[in-house]
């Protein structure tokens, strides 16, 4: 058994279609896979039944987009088994998708602005079936514009930067008004779904974990394509503190994720999914151990 319990689409922000994605899946031996589009349930109900046809096991998921207010950080929040569609998810998540598109078409207007030759309605033409334009197709429009070569690289920064450690803000680089992480862990018990830590050495969330569980949270992602040996260790270890279940994904963006990784790369293994299965019927928060 093959597990990958962190996915993306062209729902949100990968290049592929669930069917292209569930196609990769059967290429790379992929059993069990969750997709975990950004802030958004839509599609989740297709890929259950394209995955049924196709010999694989949709469990439905979302990374909601959460921020921890006290550190200035962003924290994302992993949901397994949800209900698509909940109406909790919904209420809290749309105004973000909403927020996040409408503040794409600003940066794309100060990117045309700035000189770079290109349009908005490529940009939607990019994002087109999704819930709206990220900044990967903004740089995609920008490769098509010989602007640049790659997603990320100095060009990203220079447009997108957020301006940490004394830098100037890139050009282009409007701040997300996000949900505390804590609602983010709440919405998605709402919904009947078991919510994880996602990458938390990516965001330097570690010290926000009792704070987190105290929340609801049931899981940590240990094992991910951005986690050094120290991100594991430390994350094993609050796992072990916080009775938390250890997950691990490849957080697969096909050609726009900020390195190459294969589908099912990072799987935890089947004993992680027995856990999630055991959490999601029990419906309540693990126990701290004294």
């Amino acid at each position: 058994m093959k597990v990958e319990l962190h996915c993306h689409t062209n729902i949100s922000d990968c290049p592929l279609s669930i069917e292209e994605v569930i196609s990769l899946a059967i290429q790379e031996d992929v059993t069990h896979l969750a997709i975990t589009n950004h802030d958004t349930t839509l599609g989740l109900q297709h890929a259950i039944e394209v995955g049924k046809s196709n010999g694989i096991e949709i469990i439905p998921g979302i990374e909601v987009s959460g921020y921890d207010f006290e550190r200035g950080r962003r924290v994302h929040i992993l949901g397994y088994y949800i209900e698509p569609g909940h109406e909790a998810i919904e209420f809290i998540c749309q105004p973000l998708i909403i927020q996040r598109h409408m503040a794409s078409k600003e940066m794309v207007e100060r990117i045309i602005d700035a000189g770079y030759d290109i349009t908005w309605e490529r940009c939607l033409e990019i994002a087109q079936g999704g819930t709206g334009v990220f900044k990967q197709h903004i740089m995609q429009a920008l490769i098509e514009a010989n602007y640049t070569d790659s997603i990320y690289g100095d060009l990203y920064k220079k447009l997108f930067n957020r301006g940490q450690s004394g830098e100037e803000p890139g050009i282009a680089f409007i701040p997300m008004k996000y949900i505390d992480a804590k609602v983010a862990i709440q919405i998605i018990r709402d919904a009947g779904g078991v919510p994880v830590l996602a990458h938390p050495g990516q965001y330097g969330n570690f010290e926000m974990v009792p704070e987190l569980v105290e929340a609801g949270l049931q899981g940590i992602e240990v094992w991910h394509p951005l986690h050094h040996e120290e991100h594991e260790e430390r994350a094993k270890m609050l796992a072990d503190t916080y009775n938390l279940i250890k997950t691990g994904g490849s957080d697969f963006h096909g050609a726009y994720g900020e390195k190459r990784v294969r589908l099912g790369s990072k799987s935890p293994g089947a004993e992680t999914l027995v856990d999630i299965l055991r959490l999601k019927k029990q419906g309540v928060t693990p126990e701290v151990q004294s």
